[in-house]
């Protein structure tokens, strides 16, 4: 436990976060069965997250690589794993790619905050977004050796860009 009395999470072996994987998998092929909606799933463990895509050729998938809906998906898969390992889950859901499009569209945002520092602020703030969405922006902050800071509390939460 730590002063405030919340307990410590240890960091997941790579066979739990597999397992995550797996469990999540499992909850997402009959969620994907009942909706029949074809869809190959793929499980990667990496940066101490589960990760699990789904990916088909059929359009069908399209209707749930809304990016909420994907969030919705993660939200409720990883309260399955949850349900079904005992322990939280930080896994990662993308569908049809939506993750790399994401990705993409924060790498623009930060490159437009970064037209407005060339241009003389000496800060950029982006819109507020999840905690994932978040750290990608870190990371993409980071490659483009810049300082990122997030500001705020809940829903209203977001980052702050800034030269070295």
């Amino acid at each position: 436990m730590t002063s405030d009395n919340t307990m410590e999470r240890a960091e997941p072996t790579t066979e739990q976060l597999e397992h995550e994987g797996d469990v999540a998998a499992d909850f997402l092929e009959e969620l994907l069965d009942i909706a029949d909606i074809d869809g190959d799933l793929n499980l990667d463990v990496r940066q101490g997250r589960a990760y699990v895509s789904v990916e088909s050729e059929d359009e069908s998938i399209s209707v749930l690589s809304n990016p909420d809906t994907v969030q919705a998906l993660q939200e409720i898969t990883r309260l399955a794993v949850q349900n079904k390992t005992g322990s939280f889950s930080r896994l990662i859901l993308d569908v049809g790619g939506s993750r790399d499009a994401r990705r993409q569209q924060l790498e623009k945002l930060v490159d437009a905050a970064m037209i407005k520092l060339d241009e003389g602020a000496s800060k950029a703030s982006l819109p507020s977004m999840s905690s994932y969405e978040r750290k990608l922006v870190h990371d993409i902050v980071a490659d483009r050796d810049l300082i990122s800071e997030s500001y705020g509390e809940g829903p209203d939460r977001h980052t702050v860009i800034r030269r070295r």
